[in-house]
Formats: C-alpha cells, sequence, structure tokens
C-alpha cells in the first residue's frame, strides 16, 4: 500500500472546499430550498422526538406521511404547517 504525504497546501485545498460546501449548505437553506421530503430519522431529530413518539404522530393522524417501499417520508412543508397551526400563544397580563 503506497504512502500519501499530506501537505499543508493539501489541507488548505480540502478547509477551502469544505467552507464552500458549508457556504452553500446555507444558502440553500436560506432561499428555502432544503429536501422537500424528510425520512423519519430527519423528522425525529428537527422535532427532537423519539421513534416511539414519531409512530403515535403517524397513528393518530397528526403527522401526514407516504410510506414507498417500506421507507416512510414526510412533506417538510407540512410539518412547517402544523408546526404554526399549533403555535401556543401565551397573553401575559400583568
Amino acid at each position: 500500500m503506497p504512502t500519501s504525504i499530506i501537505t499543508t497546501d493539501d489541507l488548505r485545498e480540502f478547509k477551502m472546499e469544505l467552507l464552500d460546501d458549508i457556504k452553500n449548505l446555507l444558502t440553500k437553506q436560506s432561499k428555502g430550498k432544503l429536501k422537500r421530503y424528510l425520512k423519519s430519522s430527519e423528522v425525529m431529530d428537527l422535532l427532537q422526538v423519539s421513534p416511539g413518539t414519531l409512530q403515535n404522530l403517524r397513528i393518530n393522524g397528526t403527522l401526514p406521511y407516504t410510506k414507498v417501499g417500506g421507507i416512510i417520508y414526510y412533506d417538510a412543508e407540512e410539518i412547517q404547517e402544523i408546526l404554526t397551526a399549533n403555535r401556543v400563544q401565551h397573553n401575559l397580563n400583568y
């Protein structure tokens, strides 16, 4: 197995590529061009819920989903609409 030597120029180039990738992701996020459909693991991360809670949200009809070939997908726009519709406003009248 041949040995490769990594130079500081190689690391600098890698850093610049990595920064460009991060900038592209942030630009897509700010323009709202993230993925339209999310898998269960992504929704659990987004909502900070357990697999059981996510399953309960599906079963009770809170979160609509689509199942294709055994994989469950959620529409990111629908999740945002549900979060907005269930927003709780507190009146703090002192």
